[in-house]
């Protein structure tokens, strides 16, 4: 390296001004001619700049003031001091070879080593916190597994009834569920062939789209049905089950007789009184209380009763007469207790034959009467 002008040493410093303060300073440190130097006064050796350059002493002695120069110590890390265990210092001040480091400036190891401790710092705070999740991944699923189980046993059993839903629908409104077949039961005055050619509309239909209004539609036009019911049988079968009105005896109307059911429904216009069909007798026709108390009591006959009945009147509704075959009579009173009444007419003509009494009473059941 070169040395700036002036530092080899050979060339002489030019001597500073000497001031006042500084010759006190030298007066007082010079002792005495010819005599000892002073107890306590420091001695000034002889620079060997003055010896150099011809200085007598004294004048180079004045020419320059004492400078105390305090080398600080500078303490170097060495590679790994700070990060290593064991790491050490270097004091350049003691000036070893051994405390010498490889690089021109201080600290410039650590320097050159700071970017990679910064990703290696990266890369293990990235995988400590894969690790974190990871760990709580696990004790997430050990915590929640009989949930897990438990919600996978509902989303399996949802799904399969699911499937199960979607697979009915999708057969029942399919081809393979449309109507292919009427049958009809209970038809006995309504030829069931009229009924099943009803139906034709609804041929080819899925049988859950055939709706109840439908099935009126078809069947409003028989009027001697009571009551009816539907039923699907898969793939293609459609049974209607049908109640037709019961008749409770004849009325004689301006066209003839009429058989009319307990609602006042003609069921049929016979030539003459049907055998065990009643003639009924009442003021105001079908529609009056008379009428429908008539009615009640004979649908509440038995079998056997009914077989020998000919005739019916009711001027009110608490004053029904019933006529037997023979002409015997049977005063029955109100449509009240018809069922016990009944029962009890039936027991009185096994006792008393109709043609070995002149008439029964059962307006009172718990006391009939005979004759």
């Amino acid at each position: 390296m070169k040395r700036p002008q002036g530092f080899d040493g050979r060339t002489p410093r030019r001597p500073r001004p000497v001031t006042d303060a500084a010759a006190e300073v030298v007066a007082s440190a010079t002792p005495p001619a010819g005599g000892a130097p002073t107890a306590g006064a420091p001695v000034e050796a002889e620079s060997p700049a003055s010896l150099r350059y011809g200085g007598s002493g004294a004048a180079d002695r004045v020419s320059t003031e004492p400078i105390v120069v305090v080398e600080p110590a500078v303490r170097i890390p060495v590679v790994g001091a700070a990060d290593e265990p064991g790491g050490r210092d270097v004091d350049r001040r003691r000036g070893t070879a051994a405390s010498v480091v490889p690089h021109a400036v201080p600290g410039a190891a650590a320097a050159a080593d700071r970017p990679a401790d910064a990703k290696s710092a990266k890369r293990a705070l990235a995988s400590a916190e894969r690790e974190r999740r990871r760990y709580e991944k696990q004790e997430v699923r050990r915590f929640t597994k009989r949930s897990r189980r438990r919600r996978l046993t509902w989303w399996i059993a949802g799904g399969a009834v699911a499937l199960v839903t979607v697979g009915i629908v999708a057969g029942a409104y399919s081809p393979l569920m449309a109507l292919r077949e009427v049958r009809v039961e209970g038809a006995s005055r309504i030829p069931a062939a009229s009924i099943v050619t009803a139906f034709d509309r609804e041929l080819g239909t899925p049988l859950p789209l055939i709706t109840g209004d439908e099935v009126h539609r078809a069947l409003e036009g028989f009027r001697l049905i009571e009551t009816y019911s539907v039923e699907t049988i898969p793939p293609g079968t459609l049974v209607v089950r049908i109640v037709e009105r019961t008749p409770v005896g004849v009325i004689e109307a301006r066209d003839g007789l009429e058989l009319v059911d307990g609602a006042g429904v003609v069921i049929d216009r016979p030539k003459q009184r049907p055998e065990g069909q009643p003639l009924i007798a009442v003021d105001g026709g079908v529609g009056s209380d008379g009428f429908k108390a008539v009615a009640a009591v004979v649908r509440s006959l038995p079998a056997e009763v009914r077989s020998q009945l000919v005739g019916a009147t009711a001027e009110t509704p608490d004053d029904v007469r019933l006529e037997l075959a023979g002409g015997v009579p049977v005063v029955w009173g109100g449509a009240n207790d018809s069922r016990l009444k009944a029962d009890v007419l039936a027991k009185l003509m096994v006792v008393a034959p109709p043609d070995t009494v002149p008439g029964y009473d059962v307006s009172s059941p718990e006391a009939p009467v005979t004759g």
